[in-house]
């Protein structure tokens, strides 16, 4: 950095610059973060930007640079060479600190504004919720912030005009100031335009409060779709599986307030979603119905198999009396005799049995004498 004697002598005690533009006292909750925007003249474009950190110029440590803007655990740097701004966030800040934002001039003196944080155990003197806000065209945003500190209440794009007054116009937008309710006062920005996106920042007494606003195109409403998949499943001995698959898609109607007309009526949308389900309902009965009859099927098949094999094991005896000629002899009157003839069932009907099949046995009367 090439610096004359004299001009170190001089520049502590120049605050500002008129190429290189950033707010001046920030306050800072301790242990929080804080994103500090520094704009910087059309021939500074190409220039490398840095964050020096001390009160004097010549004495200031480098912290972070664009050159090299990796991150590190407290510092980090961007350049928006469209808008001209570079951004420096500070991390986990613990005491009162003074910063510089700061043009590398090459052959010359650089330039660059010097800001200060001022960090406190409590509430910050002014803060916001959010340093990011986002708007659609056409819109209108409000910003909240809160304020511990007396003085008149400005709201200021970065490097541009600022509004002093309970409403006025920033680059043709209209701004509102309110203030909402205690210890707090809303900036509204009317009808929003794309060239309204930028970095801006709110004025209490001795303290600023930056904060980036992004306009952007507002999304359109997307289709409402309402999937329902119902699975259905039967099992049987036989390893019987059924599934169902039912998709329902309904696409709901686009939102009132966006396009100004009335709703369509629910009721097509509840018929395509009835349809399906009554089929679905019709599928599931005719399953268990045609599990019921399966299992009642097995049943009767088993019974009968049972019957069939009991009556396999059954042996029919046919018995006959007949007069044996052979022992006519003794006593024809005496003896009775019986014929047994074991034979397998096959058409129920009796048969005689053969000689050699018959078993004969003598059964003799005894009469008891009185």
């Amino acid at each position: 950095m090439a610096v004359s004697l004299s001009f170190l002598l001089i520049l502590p005690l120049i605050t500002g610059s008129e190429s290189v533009k950033t707010i001046t006292k920030v306050s800072v909750k301790m242990g929080a973060s804080v994103s500090i925007p520094c704009s910087y003249d059309l021939k500074y474009k190409d220039h490398v930007k840095y964050l020096c950190k001390g009160f004097y110029w010549n004495s200031c440590s480098y912290e972070v640079r664009t050159d090299s803007p990796r991150e590190t655990g407290k510092y980090s740097i961007s350049d928006d060479k469209t808008q001209r701004i570079y951004t420096v966030t500070i991390k986990q800040l613990t005491a009162d600190t003074y910063y510089w934002c700061i043009v590398e001039i090459n052959n010359g003196a650089d330039d660059g504004q010097l800001f200060q944080l001022s960090v406190t155990k409590g509430k910050p003197i002014l803060w916001v919720a959010d340093q990011n806000v986002t708007g659609y065209i056409g819109d209108n945003i409000n910003i909240n912030f809160y304020y511990a500190t007396s003085g008149g209440i400005q709201w200021c794009k970065l490097g541009r005009t600022c509004v002093t007054q309970e409403t006025g116009k920033i680059d043709g937008t209209a701004v509102t100031i309110n203030k909402a309710a205690d210890n707090v006062f809303s900036v509204t920005m009317s009808g929003l335009k794309q060239k309204d996106s930028g970095w801006y920042y709110c004025v209490r007494g001795d303290f600023q409060m930056p904060v980036h606003l992004t306009v952007t195109v507002k999304p359109t409403v997307a289709p409402t779709t309402v999937a329902a998949t119902t699975t259905v499943a039967a099992t049987t001995t036989v390893a019987a599986t059924t599934t169902i698959a039912a998709t329902t898609t309904v696409t709901g109607a686009r939102d009132n307030t966006t396009t100004g007309h009335k709703g369509n009526s629910p009721f097509p949308a509840l018929m395509s979603l009835a349809i399906p389900l009554s089929v679905l309902i019709f599928i599931v009965i005719a399953a268990l119905s045609i599990l019921f009859v399966l299992r009642r099927t097995k049943r009767v098949r088993i019974k009968d198999s049972t019957a069939s094999k009991n009556e396999g094991d059954l042996t029919y005896s046919e018995v006959s009396f007949k007069k044996n000629k052979a022992a006519q002899a003794a006593s024809d009157t005496d003896m009775t005799y019986s014929s047994v003839v074991p034979v397998k069932k096959q058409n129920v009907r009796m048969s005689e049995g053969k000689d050699e099949d018959v078993t004969y046995s003598t059964i003799i009367h005894h009469k008891q004498k009185v």
